[in-house]
């Protein structure tokens, strides 16, 4: 059996070294990561450097929009991975495959509401905002090409994240290179040679995602016998979809509520102007590498949380989690000293204004070296959305990143009106939803999770 999952690409995370295994199916899942924020970088450097600084701005500006909408579904999408790997775990043939229809059909649902929500409401939430005069224009005009052809981003994540809860961390390296490398390129075409400016930035990335969504579901339609996609077995089973909204929709609020206090964060940056708006943009753009080992992680870890919690592997859930967490922790923080240190040379990298600058870096170390925190509230959420207990981070993240952030932002620049008081948001909320987090991780029975629930 080993050898058949590994002939294609699936790791059976039951069997053989903790340690070894979770390295080993992390380290495509961070070199893909890697490769996608170096594309990040360049996509910042080509609007910045061939663009006017309102342009870079409005790019900056609408990261958060997009995942308000695109972190919902992506979130509950994550029901659909814990769920296939549990069963993938428990060698639930027929279970997987229902698994994989269900929850991609759902997907195909969520593009299409994703593609109107987006349409609809791209321009109000700019708005809503506060999003300067200046910058208005360039970031309807790309918010409304990305949600234009949001479903390709959609088809072509979930696609990976049914590969990766199979045990499959490789063919989603190989399909980030593809996609990285052809949206660099239509980047270089479509903003230096075409000049298309943001237009020509925000139609790479919708068309580079289209042909790697394309090449992944080909990919899964070629998988053998209960791992493959089937379009004529799409289908709605009753029982697995309820058991995906409730995994689910706990992840889905979660993004959405954590993004709206960062839209509240992003409302108070913008009240300091393209400045400050170009600055923190250039900052995010760098905080994406220390998010490299997070992420990375917070994705490898729920499958591996998942799968061996589903073959009762009780023990060995606990020792991936240890390690899980702890890797998280001690990388981003090593890589959030060395933010700290080389901050305004870093930032200046996408922004060329002085006074911009000056803020990126103000902003920057304000919270870099307090990503220890960020770390162990991610790489512990993996481990409660694994086992089953995705209201935890829902919960916890609802209070302190969405309710007690928009409090504190809201009531600390009336009485301090600088812009480095807004950065001070992150590293506050972290460390109060990591104490929730510990207790859960280290008090309740999660591994026993799913003994108590039933398809």
């Amino acid at each position: 059996m080993r050898a058949f999952l590994k002939s294609h690409g699936s790791l059976d995370l039951t069997e053989g070294p903790v340690i070894r295994n979770i390295i080993t199916f992390t380290f495509p899942l961070f070199l893909g990561q890697l490769l996608q924020q170096l594309y990040n970088i360049e996509d910042a450097w080509v609007i910045g450097n061939f663009s006017s600084n309102d342009a870079f701005a409005a790019v900056a500006s609408t990261g958060t929009v997009v995942f308000l909408i695109i972190g919902f579904f992506a979130g509950l999408g994550t029901g659909g991975s814990v769920l296939i790997s549990r069963f993938f775990g428990a060698h639930d043939q027929e279970m997987v495959s229902r698994s994989i229809h269900t929850h991609f059909l759902m997907a195909i649902a969520a593009s299409l509401i994703s593609t109107a929500a987006g349409l609809l409401f791209n321009r109000p939430l700019l708005l809503l905002l506060g999003t300067p005069e200046a910058v208005l224009p360039y970031a309807q005009q790309y918010l409304s090409i990305y949600f234009a052809g949001v479903s390709t981003v959609i088809i072509y994540n979930v696609s990976m994240a049914i590969m990766r809860s199979l045990g499959d961390s490789l063919h989603p390296l190989y399909y980030l290179i593809f996609s990285s490398f052809l949206n660099m390129g239509l980047d270089l075409l479509f903003v230096i040679c075409f000049r298309w400016g943001i237009a020509g930035a925000a139609l790479a990335t919708v068309i580079s995602q289209g042909v790697s969504a394309v090449l992944c579901v080909r990919h899964l339609m070629r998988l053998p016998g209960y791992m493959q996609l089937d379009f004529r077995k799409l289908k709605l089973h009753r029982s697995l979809m309820k058991e995906l909204i409730s995994l689910g929709l706990p992840a889905g609020l979660q993004n959405a509520v954590i993004t709206v206090g960062n839209l509240a964060v992003q409302k108070n940056i913008n009240s300091f102007g393209p400045y400050a708006m170009a600055g923190q943009g250039a900052y995010a753009r760098i905080e994406g590498f220390v998010f490299l080992p997070i992420m990375s992680l917070s994705l490898s870890i729920p499958t591996f949380i998942s799968q061996n919690l589903g073959a009762r592997q009780y023990e060995r859930a606990k020792k991936g989690a240890r390690f899980g967490v702890l890797s998280a922790v001690v990388l981003a923080e090593l890589v959030g000293i060395l933010f700290y240190l080389f901050a305004p040379s870093l930032i200046s990298i996408f922004v060329s204004e002085p006074e911009s600058v000056r803020l990126g870096a103000s902003y920057a170390r304000v919270v870099s070296l307090f990503y220890l925190l960020l770390a162990f509230a991610h790489a512990t959420a993996g481990v409660m959305r694994g086992c089953g207990k995705a209201v935890v981070p829902m919960a916890n993240m609802l209070i302190f990143w969405c309710g007690v952030r928009i409090v504190y932002v809201t009531t600390i620049l009336h009485f301090i009106p600088q812009f480095p008081m807004i950065a001070w948001a992150y590293p506050l909320t972290w460390g109060l939803s990591d104490i929730i987090f510990a207790y859960f991780l280290l008090k309740s029975d999660w591994v026993h999770n799913f003994d108590r629930r039933s398809v």
